[in-house]
């Protein structure tokens, strides 16, 4: 190791732990073990402009081990990323550029929001397919619009969760070799020695995934970390380096589980400064000569940026319609070529699982962008885009995805392909399987990423399957939470709004489809887009409100007619998104359901929790507050309730107590 290089990891190293002590929490031990690491990949391998943090071809860096967040804020800082001594003072504070945790768009030179172990590294999956598929669209001979590295630093606990292994297996598969894995081996988790839980051949089980490994790289080397750096660039598969590391290094704390999770000391602090014979007792202080050597390790990055930015002039003159394709697939929002009208043309009576997939059909021409696939589902759910190859390591331009039973990892890796951007990712899944992506699909609303969540299957409909494979409490517990839509379309054309919302909307969308066929209603369609809104009326005031999604809202429409024929004033309301709807101003939902109508009926099957805030102290519900059964679906629906008599009895009910 070079004196200046030293130098350099050591600033790493001091602001690291001044910045947690300051906060009095943190994370040390990895700042203290992983700085050699990420200082050699940030000065010698990876290509990166600080100036313009978010240039489309740079490498990408995920800090799988988000705890370690202050290891990257001292890291960007050094380098001479917008973050300026004073927000490492504030780390975990509020209102900082430093939270605890990584967080995308929020700090610059963040790539994805980490913490949760696993799913940085399964996301870094997903940017490296990205690039590998845009790779394939859009390069031409002299011309690499598309070609960059994902590195991500993961630790014991992100290969000890399950999502990590799944992303990585499906990785070795498609011989990702522009996937790199830097392992900072500590084998120290808060709980102590890793081997009373973990003591497994990791490097074995990548070889066995398909990976390019390298073993026993010296944490402290920086230069026999950079040659394997370099190595790993020549595989032809995604490449695991194990570095081998020593947790809280050269702190009175080393090797212990205490350096994990909590601030070193006031003490162990000051005598790490005289181990690293640090020039300053003061913290926070830097020498200026640490900034000059980290400037001039960027400017590689930096004449990178500024040759590619040339290329693209060359590139919009050699490549016209391929420069301008590029552009669409990178800008935001709702593609101006989706063509709504015939989107909703298509329409025809169908179960809504196979109106999606005419709709992704559609969508596939309209949006050269869309790239997705299923969990090993896809006759299912429908999501199979025709005359469309598979992507493989041998077909980088296949637009669909095998993603194999892998629920999670899927997810994630859809989290990283939007947050890569130029691509629009699609997965699907039994809308009951749904419990094994939440906490991805979490991630795509913090994130804010537009991911399409297709889930099929969607309530006791299924039938013979089932309890194990009935949903019943999802809807209601995806609707609570923040930035995540989920749509219930009754009929074709609402899919098709649903679809519309999702490609404009910052955050994950999630359409809960039918396994069994729905008709389709005059006066559907893009108004969808509100959430709900006036299916059939009235003369005047209604008696009652008769609000339903899905496929229930074919129960309203049965139930209003006999209402009718019993002189009831009834309006229907198509309710397939609850908390769209309830995003809308007040005048629009009043306009939708009026306060001084308190008569209401919500028919949904699934969970009533939530509703009440729907119908009110009056309305009455027509849900599945228990577990569904084994038997065909018309036999459930109507042993459950879900039968236009029992709507107008509630409905009656209500009246009565309005």
């Amino acid at each position: 190791m070079y004196p200046k290089d030293t130098l350099c990891i050591n600033a790493i190293r001091i602001l690291g732990v001044d910045a947690i002590q300051k906060a009095k929490s943190g994370h040390p031990g990895i700042v203290l073990d992983a700085a050699p690491m990420a200082y050699t990949l940030y000065a010698e391998q990876m290509k990166h402009d600080p100036s313009c943090p978010s240039w489309d071809n740079r490498d990408r860096f995920i800090l799988s081990a988000g705890h370690g967040s202050m290891l990257a804020y001292a890291l960007l800082h050094i380098f001479g990323y917008a973050i300026p001594v004073e927000e490492l003072s504030q780390f975990r504070q509020w209102g900082s550029l430093t939270p605890g945790h990584p967080e995308v768009g929020h700090t610059p030179g963040i790539d994805a929001t980490t913490g949760p172990l696993g799913q940085g590294v399964s996301m870094a999956v997903g940017m490296a397919m990205a690039e590998a598929h845009l790779a394939a669209q859009f390069n031409e001979p002299d011309y690499p619009v598309v070609d960059h590295y994902t590195y991500a630093l993961v630790g014991d606990g992100c290969l000890q969760e399950g999502v990590s292994s799944e992303a990585c297996s499906l990785a070795g598969t498609l011989k990702l070799n522009k996937l790199i894995v830097l392992y900072d081996r500590n084998q120290i988790s808060i709980e102590g020695d890793i081997n009373v839980a973990f003591d497994e051949d990791v490097a074995a089980r990548y070889r066995a995934y398909g990976w390019h490994v390298i073993e026993n790289i010296d944490g402290e080397d920086t230069h026999a970390i950079s040659q394997a750096i370099a190595a790993a660039k020549q595989a032809n598969a995604p490449s695991l380096l194990v570095v081998n590391t020593k947790i809280g290094k050269y702190s009175a704390l080393e090797g212990s589980e205490k350096t994990h999770g909590e601030p070193l000391g006031e003490e162990n602090v000051a005598a790490l400064r005289q181990t690293l014979q640090w020039p300053f007792d003061e913290p926070f202080a830097v020498p200026q000569e640490v900034y000059a050597i980290c400037r001039e390790r960027t400017q590689h990055g930096r004449d990178a940026h500024q040759a590619w930015e040339d290329m693209m002039i060359r590139y919009a003159q050699a490549y016209p319609q391929k420069a301008e394709a590029y552009q669409q697939a990178h800008t935001p929002g709702l593609p101006p070529s989706v063509d709504v009208e015939a989107l909703m043309a298509a329409a025809k009576p169908a179960a809504s699982r196979s109106s999606s997939g005419t709709v992704l059909n559609l969508l596939k021409d309209m949006v050269p962008s869309l790239f997705g696939g299923s969990a090993d589902l896809a006759p299912s759910n429908k999501t199979l885009l025709h005359d469309e190859p598979y992507f493989s390591p041998t077909c980088r331009q296949g637009r669909n995805i095998h993603f194999g039973i892998r629920e999670f990892a899927m997810a994630a890796i859809c989290n990283g392909m939007a947050l890569h951007g130029g691509v629009r990712p699609y997965c699907a899944t039994f809308m009951v399987f749904s419990d094994y992506l939440r906490h991805a699909v979490r991630l795509s609303a913090l994130m804010k990423q537009s991911v399409l969540y297709i889930l099929t299957h969607d309530s006791i409909g299924v039938g013979e399957d089932g309890p194990t494979h009935e949903p019943i409490e999802h809807l209601a517990s995806y609707r609570c939470m923040p930035n995540c839509s989920i749509f219930r379309p009754a009929d074709a054309r609402e899919v098709a709004a649903a679809y519309v919302y999702g490609l404009g909307h910052a955050g994950p969308t999630l359409l809960a489809l039918s396994r069994q066929n729905l008709p389709l209603y005059e006066g559907t369609g893009i108004q969808a887009l509100k959430g709900a809104y006036v299916l059939e009326d009235c003369e005047g005031m209604p008696d009652v409100i008769l609000i339903g999604t899905g496929s229930e809202l074919e129960l309203c429409v049965k139930a209003a007619q006999m209402l009718r024929a019993q002189g009831t004033a009834v309006r229907i309301v198509s309710m397939p998104s609850m908390e769209v709807f309830l995003r809308q101003d007040v005048d629009y939902q009043q306009s939708v359901l009026p306060p001084a109508c308190r008569a209401r009926v919500g028919v949904e099957a699934g969970s009533s929790f939530g509703w009440r805030a729907i119908v009110g102290d009056a309305g009455e519900l027509v849900c599945i507050d228990h577990f569904g059964g084994s038997a065909p679906a018309a036999k459930l629906f109507e042993a459950y309730g879900f039968t236009a008599e029992n709507v107008v009895g509630k409905a009656k009910t209500s009246m009565q107590r309005a």
